[in-house]
């Protein structure tokens, strides 16, 4: 369990997020310099080096975003143009991409921040460049819409798996149908019926919340409060969902953290974008509080689960049903391990469920629950506290990645190990330093008192 730290203070990190921009400043120059383009998108580090896996084109996205958040951070011209000129040359197959739930990752991470910093007035405010800015984010949420399921009780935005498939990780990618909607766009199918672009995300948001989030109502024999399926599988021919399934995670019945953490920050980010849309929007699909109920209730029982099945500083291990984590005993009374020889931790989840903690602490704070919001917070710098330093935040200048002992796909065996090791350790994935970069934005506008980061400040 996470020993929360409740003496910590965003000004407390002042000093580690000046040495962490100047580190990530290196790694993204690094990767710039040496990483050949025409392999694909880099996923993960081998020895250091970023390479790529073939699977689906869903880390491009942060990639370039990375180089965005380092100018947001530190004002370094140098990296806005970085992203801005990549994201116009590389990114519009990504916006018209069919075949993945991943708009959210690449998309609102490269359009939605560039969009987001012309409102900011931190660039110039040139109409065609706002312009399409929003015609990337209006397609990308409107082609992740048309991945659509119905089920019994609803529908969901399907996996690149196939239409029984729904991920607990696109509840964060989400953010790209609830954006096209918010700039107004007209989604349309045959015969020009309209398609209501907010009901297909409230409808995804439930339909995770229901079944990829467990509540410890007797669901299955391994219902815990909290607990997490990667995947769920549906019958496409009556709608009725049929059982939990994991691809990157131990199985079905156990917790892949990195679920986890995709659960926690997405449903934060979604309970501060309902803030947003007017009551009468809401009207048709139950009304304001039974939407913000159950997204509250999915949010707080993750981020409960979270705290519960992590060790004390606040790194999980990549499944909290790994099989050999019964070879490392009371490890969750115990700092993580990275250089076990059991199972590997998974920093990439850290850094994502942090976002989480935080967004979910601040929110219960401003509606008045200042014990509970207390206790979402301090545990979320608990996590960053740990995440800043050695043996995770990435000093050697010539490794690539910048938040060390991420994990990719242990089932599939798709992870460096190291000469010597059982396990893999000591690399890093695009993901974990998008997302390290992502929250050390978020603290720092807290710590400076500057406007409040979200993903739907592309609509100010």
């Amino acid at each position: 369990m996470i020993h929360i730290d409740e003496a910590l203070t965003p000004a407390d990190f002042t000093s580690l997020l000046q040495q962490f921009w100047e580190l990530s400043a290196q790694k993204i120059r690094l990767i710039d310099q040496h990483y050949d383009p025409a392999k694909g998108s880099p996923v993960f580090t081998v020895q250091g080096r970023y390479t790529t896996r073939g699977w689906t084109e869903w880390t491009q996205g942060f990639q370039f975003g990375s180089a965005i958040l380092q100018f947001d951070a530190t004002g370094d011209a140098e990296f806005l143009e970085r992203g801005r000129a990549r994201t116009v040359e590389v990114m519009a197959p990504h916006v018209s991409h069919i075949g993945v739930h991943d708009h959210g990752f690449n998309n609102v991470s490269t359009y939605g921040n560039l969009l987001r910093l012309m409102h900011e007035g931190r660039t110039e405010a040139v109409e065609w460049e706002k312009n399409f800015y929003e015609l990337a984010l209006k397609i990308s949420g409107a082609v992740q819409a048309g991945r659509w399921t119905v089920t019994k009780t609803g529908g969901f935005i399907h996996s690149f798996n196939g239409p029984h498939s729904l991920f607990v990780d696109t509840i964060r990618s989400c953010r790209a149908v609830v954006l096209s909607h918010s700039l107004g766009h007209v989604y349309q199918a045959e015969g020009d019926a309209r398609i209501n672009l907010l009901e297909r995300a409230l409808q995804h948001m439930k339909a995770t919340a229901d079944y990829s989030v467990f509540y410890g109502e007797g669901r299955d024999s391994y219902d815990l409060w909290g607990r997490t399926a990667h995947e769920s599988v549906f019958n496409t021919k009556d709608g009725n969902f049929r059982c939990p399934n994991s691809q990157q995670g131990y199985s079905g019945f156990t917790t892949w953290t990195r679920g986890l953490a995709w659960a926690m920050c997405g449903f934060a980010e979604q309970l501060e974008y309902l803030q947003t849309i007017d009551d009468n929007e809401l009207q048709p699909f139950g009304g304001r509080e039974a939407v913000e109920d159950f997204c509250l209730k999915a949010v707080t029982a993750t981020c409960d689960f979270f705290i519960e099945h992590t060790p004390v500083d606040g790194v999980p291990y990549w499944d909290t049903g790994a099989p050999g984590l019964v070879r490392l005993g009371d490890y969750l009374d115990h700092p993580a391990e990275p250089f076990n020889e059991a199972e590997p931790v998974d920093s990439s989840a850290a850094a994502i469920g942090a976002q989480g903690l935080l967004r979910l602490g601040k929110y219960l704070t401003e509606k008045g629950r200042n014990e509970a919001g207390n206790r979402y917070w301090q545990a979320g710098l608990t996590v960053l506290n740990t995440l800043f330093r050695e043996p995770y935040l990435s000093t050697d200048p010539n490794h690539q990645g910048l938040l060390l002992h991420s994990i990719y796909h242990r089932p599939n065996g798709w992870d460096y190990v190291p000469a010597g090791s059982a396990i893999p350790y000591g690399e890093s994935s695009m993901w974990g330093d998008y997302h390290i970069r992502e929250v050390a934005l978020y603290l720092q506008r807290i710590i400076r008192n500057e406007p409040y980061y979200t993903f739907f400040g592309a609509l100010q």
